[in-house]
């Protein structure tokens, strides 16, 4: 069974730095795609960044040129560097592994980002 562990989260200044991780566990294959989408609460999740193999990844507008995904395919996780983090940005992020038609979530992890 696959199961996804989100960590990294926290509280930050605006301006600040932020580094999320997600770890997958299973049957996991590296052509999978893997992404990161927030929400927050009463909203829609929305889509941050997606990553399908090491070069190939998809941004939102709002965070292009501040956040970069990257994948560790030896050990099965998903980063999320955030840079230049602004209130905006405070969320709950969760992680999703998409396998065939089968998506897999995180439980999520707050990031809080005060002026």
């Amino acid at each position: 069974q696959v199961q996804l562990v989100e960590s990294g989260g926290g509280l930050v200044q605006a301006g600040g730095s932020l580094g999320l991780s997600c770890a997958a566990s299973g049957l996991i294959f590296d052509h999978n795609p893997m992404g990161w989408y927030r929400q927050v609460r009463g909203n829609q999740r929305e889509l941050v960044a997606t990553i399908w193999n090491r070069d190939w990844t998809q941004y939102a507008d709002s965070v292009k040129g501040r956040f970069t995904i990257t994948r560790d395919n030896a050990k099965n996780t998903v980063f999320l560097q955030m840079n230049n983090l602004q209130p905006e940005d405070t969320s709950e992020y969760f992680c999703k592994l998409s396998i065939g038609d089968h998506e897999y979530w995180g439980q999520g992890t707050q990031v809080t980002v005060s002026a």
